[in-house]
């Protein structure tokens, strides 16, 4: 299969781009526009760009994993995200339609959007399911459901063949501190090689779907292969943990003895105690399931976390 990849600089993107050379598959891999690395730079502002990526890439299956995905960024400019998340969405699909209308076979999209679509919700929805009307509460996750309607609609009025994985929080090795789990495991990292004995967190008693990342990397690999144009599917572990189970976790790793303490700046004013999805329409159609234990991801996390500060693992 030859692909091309948007956001192969980024978290998810860096996973997928691994996860389609192991499977020996052809990839065009595309970072940001000013981003350092062997990758294309992309820029989603820029139609004639997009057209030339494709032209170079030739592929039978685009998946577009580029944008802004930390949700504090997106809100603190908001039309910066509608234009990269929603709007860059559009022209990329405009340059497929054009690579089809030049006489080339038009690929299959998959897109990568976030069940943050869902917004709040009553205890008795969940597990969130994909047939769930969007009810998006912030700049992030509007970008991220008009992202959605924009590609769909496309896909509907001018045949495409798109797909959307409608991802949950995806952890593993390489994510950024800016992210909880992340961030827990740098700072015991940090401790494990000398620092103070005290860590920051936000709200422990939040219950979200953590997913490792190399699993959601098989499950867009699924959805390409075997998911059925038109349809979104839940990319999630399909339960619910709390943050204070996973930080536990992680202390027992490090095998340190630690201070937590609550920091403001780390709470966000509402959010919903206990998320999570049900992965049943994607493990149907594709057979796919999550494989990885959550104590492994947490163990892998915390061994990258040592690698960065140069702490010799637990």
């Amino acid at each position: 299969m030859r692909a091309l990849l948007t956001g192969a600089g980024g978290f998810v993107g860096a996973h997928l781009l691994t996860a389609l050379q192991a499977a020996g598959d052809e990839v065009f891999a595309c970072g940001g526009p000013r981003d350092a690395g062997a990758y294309f730079p992309l820029d989603l502002a820029d139609l004639q760009n997009l057209r030339a990526a494709l032209d170079l890439a030739r592929p039978e299956v685009v998946f577009h994993l580029a944008g802004q995905a930390f949700v504090p960024a997106a809100n603190a400019d908001p039309l910066a995200s509608y234009d990269v998340n929603a709007l860059g969405t559009a022209r990329l699909l405009a340059a497929v339609r054009g690579y089809r209308d030049a006489g080339n076979p038009a690929p299959r999209l998959v897109l990568a959007s976030s069940a943050d679509v869902y917004g709040m919700r009553d205890p008795g929805d969940l597990p969130f399911r994909e047939e769930l009307a969007l009810r998006p509460v912030n700049p992030y996750a509007a970008s991220k459901a008009a992202a959605e309607m924009i590609a769909l609609a496309e896909a509907r009025t001018y045949d495409l063949d798109v797909r959307v994985a409608r991802g949950f929080n995806q952890i593993g090795p390489g994510q950024s501190d800016v992210f909880a789990i992340a961030s827990f495991a740098e700072q015991l990292a940090r401790i494990a090689a000398g620092a103070p004995a005290r860590m920051a967190v936000g709200n422990l008693d939040v219950r979200r779907d953590m997913l490792d990342v190399r699993d959601a990397a098989q499950a867009y690999l699924a959805i390409a292969s075997a998911g059925c144009s038109g349809e979104v599917y839940n990319v999630c572990s399909g339960r619910a943990t709390s943050l204070r189970e996973m930080l536990g976790e992680l202390i027992r790793i490090a095998g340190v003895a630690v201070e937590v303490r609550n920091d403001p700046a780390r709470m966000r004013p509402v959010e919903m105690l206990v998320a999570f999805g049900s992965y049943e329409k994607l493990a149907t159609q594709t057979g796919w399931r999550p494989r990885t234990p959550l104590a492994a991801t947490l163990a892998d996390i915390y061994a990258d976390a040592c690698v960065r500060i140069a702490a010799p693992p637990a």
